[in-house]
């Protein structure tokens, strides 16, 4: 089978098979300046496209709405354009391996070429936002938004609650993983036999690090922040994967007349130029430890797929590839329980 990507394709069949590697670059847009082959070797915009087409495609297997709508587009010629990838963290304290808030996250995207672009508060949540922009690529590898929720600012029973759960955090980095990571941040590229055994390590920092929460723990921290509840069964699965359209009013019409359950307003910036909306996220089942100590099964919160579009900056230099907290803000309610 030939894929119009050797190297992405290269390091995306040993971990999806041909099939879906196949349809994952029908679905997807992909920048042809990611395309060329180097001799071998891996750069890290290369890894880290691989690495965000990877993170969609998990991401469509969990959201039954966001895939239905790429099916949808797909039919009409439509390839989804991956804007960014949301994630939501904890800063807290623990005696699990796994590194406290972003830096969970961080530590992979600073040597796969990102930078902290900017910082974003959101206070009502009680927590802060970080767009992470890739250096070499901004305007076509996908950013991540990656959020970090504060738990001194809440009761200290919702902090004794947030210590029982992530206490149990695991890392699911190896030593030879962060050795490859230490590899790819000094010399910006890799062999491909180490891109590829490094490849679904790092997937598996976007997943649920810590064990299954009470279900007492998770009442009581949904009682304060919908936010940390989500964390609580989810953990630092990607939230959202957000696709760039060029009307998101015309297709969130487009989606609430094709029956899908839609966030009821537009998130517009401060500026004018960033507009957000979202699906509202699909319900899983989640397991949790009820009072007698036996395994409960509830529907709860999911992730979601959401819509931007971006107009260009005033200087002409591209498109605004910034975020609002406003926005952001409005779109975590669709996480909320009042989604299911």
């Amino acid at each position: 089978m030939l894929f119009p990507c050797p190297t992405l394709s290269a390091l995306l069949q040993p971990v999806l098979g041909n099939s879906r590697t196949s349809e994952l670059f029908s679905t997807l847009s992909i920048d042809p300046a990611l395309v060329p082959d180097l001799d071998g070797e891996v750069s890290r915009a290369q890894l880290a496209q691989a690495l965000n087409m990877l993170l969609f495609a998990e991401l469509l297997g969990r959201v039954p709405s966001g895939a239905a709508y790429v099916r949808d587009t797909l039919v009409s010629g439509i390839k989804a354009q991956l804007d960014h990838g949301a994630l939501r963290t904890v800063a807290w304290p623990h005696n699990g391996s796994l590194p406290s808030g972003i830096e969970s996250i961080a530590r992979i995207l600073r040597p796969l070429g990102y930078a902290i672009a900017a910082d974003y508060p959101l206070p009502k949540l009680k927590m802060s936002g970080y767009a992470f922009a890739h250096r070499d690529f901004p305007q076509s590898v996908s950013q991540f938004f990656v959020s970090e929720l504060h738990p001194e600012r809440f009761s200290p029973a919702f902090q004794s609650a947030v210590t029982r759960v992530v206490s149990t955090s695991r890392d699911p980095l190896t030593q030879s993983d962060l050795a490859l990571l230490d590899e790819l941040a000094e010399r910006q590229r890799l062999p491909l036999q180490k891109a590829q055994a490094l490849l679904p390590s790092l997937a598996r920092c976007f997943d649920r690090q810590h064990a299954e929460p009470t279900l007492a723990d998770y009442e009581l921290l949904k009682a304060e922040s919908a936010e940390m509840a989500w964390i609580a069964t989810e953990g630092n699965v990607f939230n959202h994967a957000t696709d760039r359209v060029a009307d998101v009013f015309e297709t969130a019409a487009a989606q609430r007349a094709a029956g899908r359950r839609m966030k009821d307003a537009v998130e517009v910036s401060a500026n004018g130029r960033v507009k957000q909306t979202a699906l509202l996220a699909d319900p899983v089942i989640r397991g949790f430890i009820g009072a007698d100590g036996r395994r409960v099964e509830k529907f709860v919160p999911g992730s979601f797929y959401e819509f931007i579009t971006r107009a260009p900056l005033p200087d002409g230099s591209g498109l605004d590839l910034s975020f609002d907290s406003g926005n952001a803000t409005g779109i975590f309610n669709v996480t909320s329980t009042a989604s299911l």
